[in-house]
């Protein structure tokens, strides 16, 4: 059985970390052909679907805290952890939004990519929680994915205490977007999508573009920013015959 789950779906991509029974903790195959999937997804789709199988969304990494072998230098431990900063670089730099659909646990590496996606829809039974501090992790690697997404207090508050916390205090901190009754959650899902693709896909491309970039612009650049790419997305033939 494959460890991840694709499924084409019209332009829905839909990923599934397939690994239930571990509550899909993932290995560094397992994001590494993760972000293979995320930065191929604009080829064949308009909005990426990513969830896990079973009772939880994905748990952390499979061996959190293990170290290379042979007591490597900083570079050679760089190596060893670009493979989960290149997961969160893809997933900011695809050109068409993801979205998290997070139903259980969402641990380490499982909060971090709810997080670095571009909306994440949770289960009101969902728990998120960055547990490295409790392992003798310094957890710079989730920071990093949370750097544009949640206030400064957040991030502190979350790494120090290593608690648990809520989805609602998850959106609170802004790591979700919507917070959504258990079984309703698939539904809510399905109808977000189907708002997305209602808009023509240059018009999917530039929101994500520009809310890649804007937030940290002075507000006069992405003021001119907003201004360049509204004109140009615009003009395109495809967003005329929308209209």
């Amino acid at each position: 059985m494959p460890v991840i789950l694709i499924k084409q779906d019209g332009p829905i991509l839909r990923i599934t970390l397939n690994q239930p029974e571990r509550g899909n903790a993932v290995s560094d195959e397992m994001v590494a052909d993760l972000t293979r999937i995320i930065e191929g997804a604009e080829k064949t789709s308009n909005v990426v679907v990513l969830r896990g199988a079973g009772a939880d969304f994905c748990v952390g990494r499979a061996m959190m805290g293990a170290a290379p072998k042979n007591d490597p230098d900083a570079y050679e431990r760089r190596a060893f952890s670009d493979v989960v900063f290149n997961c969160y670089g893809a997933m900011r730099d695809a050109k068409v939004p993801i979205i998290a659909v997070v139903q259980g646990r969402a641990l380490g590496f499982g909060c971090a990519i709810a997080a670095a996606c571009d909306i994440t829809l949770a289960s009101d039974a969902a728990v998120f929680q960055v547990p490295e501090m409790a392992h003798n992790i310094l957890p710079t690697m989730v920071m990093s994915s949370f750097i544009d997404r949640l206030p400064r207090k957040a991030i502190s508050y979350l790494v120090y205490s290593t608690a648990e916390i809520t989805p609602e205090r998850a959106l609170s901190f802004g790591i979700v977007s919507e917070v959504v009754p258990a079984a309703k959650l698939d539904a809510a899902v399905e109808t977000l999508c189907a708002a997305i693709l209602k808009a023509p896909l240059p018009a999917i491309y530039g929101v994500k573009e520009y809310v890649k970039s804007a937030p940290d612009m002075a507000v006069y650049g992405a003021v001119e920013f907003a201004r360049n790419l509204h004109a140009t997305v615009n003009s395109s033939g495809e967003m005329r015959r929308k209209h």
